[in-house]
């Protein structure tokens, strides 16, 4: 009877473990601008089944990139919607609040490369936005925004959707700069310790520090900028 018991408890376990791994994230995909020469190129090459495929693996990558292996080291989202808009701000491709995200269907018309790949990347960028902490705030009022920014970059680079134009390695007059000047100085720092930018991401969950990067690396934020810049000749 106690063997049977402890095989009943393993399989329930078993059943417990599956169904934190299979959690659902519901997405939708909306195109609010199916007329506009954009909202056809996604229509036509990109596609609704695509970029809904696109969200949810943007998501377990980002989990993995996270270290966030269960629904209790996870940010609380149930929901993740994408909506191509007419247009943004001059400049912006696309912005995300509230666990929604809009995606400029100007950008996507005016984008003379291979504009699924470029879509898949900016993803992956924006998905970062919906899963990663900000410190409560504490990031932007340090003056720091430029670092979420390049984490979410570094998500980017870390999946291979690299655009032309990047920062190349050691480019940058300040670590804080963001987008692919940070993205780059985080590689840097994930090389000296595996795992760095999963461990800074947990950290900014209740707050921000510069004082993080001496936490993890045992050296300054400024340091660190410093050996980096020295690495590639900068």
């Amino acid at each position: 009877m106690a063997a049977r018991n402890a095989k009943y408890l393993l399989v329930f376990l078993y059943i417990l473990g599956i169904f934190d791994v299979i959690v659902a994230v519901d997405y939708t995909v909306t195109n609010n601008a199916p007329t506009t020469h954009g909202g056809m190129v996604f229509t036509n090459q990109i596609g609704a089944d695509y970029a809904h495929q696109t969200l949810d693996s943007a998501t377990n990558f980002i989990w993995q990139i996270f270290q966030e292996n269960t629904q209790d080291d996870r940010k609380d989202v149930n929901q993740v919607d994408l909506i191509i808009v007419p247009s943004l701000p001059p400049g912006v491709v696309a912005e995300t609040g509230n666990n929604q995200i809009q995606f400029s269907s100007d950008y996507l018309g005016s984008f003379s490369g291979d504009v699924k790949t470029e879509f898949t990347g900016v993803i992956y960028h924006e998905m970062t936005h919906v899963w990663q902490w900000d410190g409560n705030g504490q990031v932007s009022q340090k003056n720091r925004g430029g670092l979420i920014e390049g984490i979410a970059d570094y998500v980017r680079l870390k999946a291979r959707f690299i655009p032309s134009g990047w920062a190349q390695p050691g480019d940058g007059k300040n670590w804080y700069d963001g987008y692919s000047t940070t993205a780059r100085f985080l590689d840097y720092c994930d090389s000296l310790m595996s795992g760095f930018v999963a461990q800074l991401n947990k950290k900014m969950k209740d707050g921000y520090s510069d004082g993080f990067f001496q936490d993890l690396l045992g050296k300054s934020v400024d340091q660190l900028w410093s050996d980096y810049k020295a690495k590639y000749g900068h």
